[in-house]
């Protein structure tokens, strides 16, 4: 499998296609558990962020043990695309793209959901591969990573997915997604598996150790595959995540009384705290854990496995420091209508977007031919 977007234009229509200074530009992320919008303006070297939505809307809630979206989830998601609808109308927006990730892939009846949100709320939405989420996230986040360091592992924890990447980077180039891995596993899937919180006399401690063996037992397969062991031992890897996972951590390890975006993003995380934050909320209930400012009520429930996930990481690749991102699949799709680089439905060339390649079945098949961001 390529890790190239599937159908990118040819160089030529890059240049005409590329958005036009003082255009409006949008881009919509629509993940398991979130609903994501950022609004920004086209300038002479990049863009101005002008407005931004975000929305708990738990989309994907039950869709591991049923295959379908609830009407529930549906119609509390329908609400927030209106939200999203309106920004956009009255922000003067002339350019967007509108995705929807791992809980529409799962589910049988996304189809009559996406007809919706076309219908109700006027918003197209592409249910794109784990593939193109993968190279959204990490092309969002490529800004944060050490150019002088060769390698990096990228991660990006989702509500029903984590997206992982092995990056080569050299001086003067792009970085190059060297193999991906999709793991159907993540915040709100490890939950729905597991459980909120220990039940029963079971020790909270060996209850989330449970949790991490899990998906410890889920990513070996692509630790091994890439081999990345001895690079790492030599410092020549970096590893940078983005997911509210990492930037709940990074807001609690820096104290903030309410999260700041300015302060987390680009922050760093050293493993010995990410243990022991994590060792903490393990032993608080939902309860305990929502008293903490940059958690709260609608985070409590979740953020355990997402430490799980994270915990799993750094035990598979022992870097010792992690990058905190705060930007993701909303900042990649606005650097490929920066730059012409969206598929071609976008433009609306065609009726139908292209049908994108399915993803990998197997870690052997995430080895994808190195493609530059």
């Amino acid at each position: 499998m390529n890790g190239a977007l599937s159908g990118s234009p040819a160089p030529a229509l890059w240049r005409t296609r590329a958005a036009k200074p003082g255009q409006i530009m949008a881009a919509l992320d629509l993940g398991t558990n979130n609903c994501r919008l950022l609004i920004a303006r086209q300038g002479s070297g990049g863009y101005q962020v002008i407005d931004a939505f975000s929305r708990i809307v738990r989309l994907g809630e039950g869709v591991s043990q049923s295959g379908r979206l609830s009407a529930d989830a549906m119609d509390r998601t329908i609400e927030a695309l209106k939200i999203c609808a309106a920004k956009m109308e009255r922000r003067g927006v002339s350019l967007a793209r509108a995705v929807a990730t791992e809980a529409c892939r799962r589910a049988d009846n996304c189809g009559s959901f996406v007809g919706r949100a076309r219908d109700e709320a006027g918003i197209a939405l592409d249910i794109i591969t784990s593939g193109e989420e993968a190279d959204l996230a990490f092309k969002g986040c490529t800004p944060l990573l050490d150019r002088n360091t060769p390698h990096a592992i990228v991660f990006d924890i989702g509500g029903g997915s984590t997206e992982l990447g092995w990056l080569r980077l050299r001086p003067g180039r792009p970085p190059q997604m060297v193999a991906w891995h999709s793991m159907p596993f993540g915040v709100v899937s490890l939950t729905e598996e597991f459980g909120a919180e220990a039940t029963g006399d079971e020790n909270p401690t060996a209850f989330y150790r449970r949790m991490v063996d899990k998906v410890v037992g889920e990513l070996d397969p692509f630790r091994r595959a890439i081999g990345a062991g001895r690079l790492i031992s030599e410092g020549a890897v970096q590893m940078l995540g983005t997911s509210g996972t990492v930037t709940t951590l990074a807001g609690i390890q820096l104290g903030l009384a309410r999260y700041e975006r300015s302060l987390v993003d680009g922050s760093y995380l050293r493993f010995g705290d990410v243990e022991r934050i994590s060792s903490d909320l393990a032993r608080r209930d939902c309860r305990g854990r929502a008293t903490l400012p940059c958690i709260g009520v609608e985070r409590a429930d979740l953020v355990l496995s997402g430490c799980a996930i994270l915990s799993a990481i750094c035990r598979l690749w022992p870097v010792g420091t992690l990058r905190v991102a705060d930007r993701g699949v909303r900042e990649g799709i606005l650097m490929s209508l920066m730059t012409g680089t969206a598929p071609d439905n976008v433009y609306g060339d065609f009726d139908e977007p292209e049908e994108a390649a399915p993803p990998a079945a197997a870690v052997a098949a995430d080895l994808v031919t190195a493609s530059e961001f």
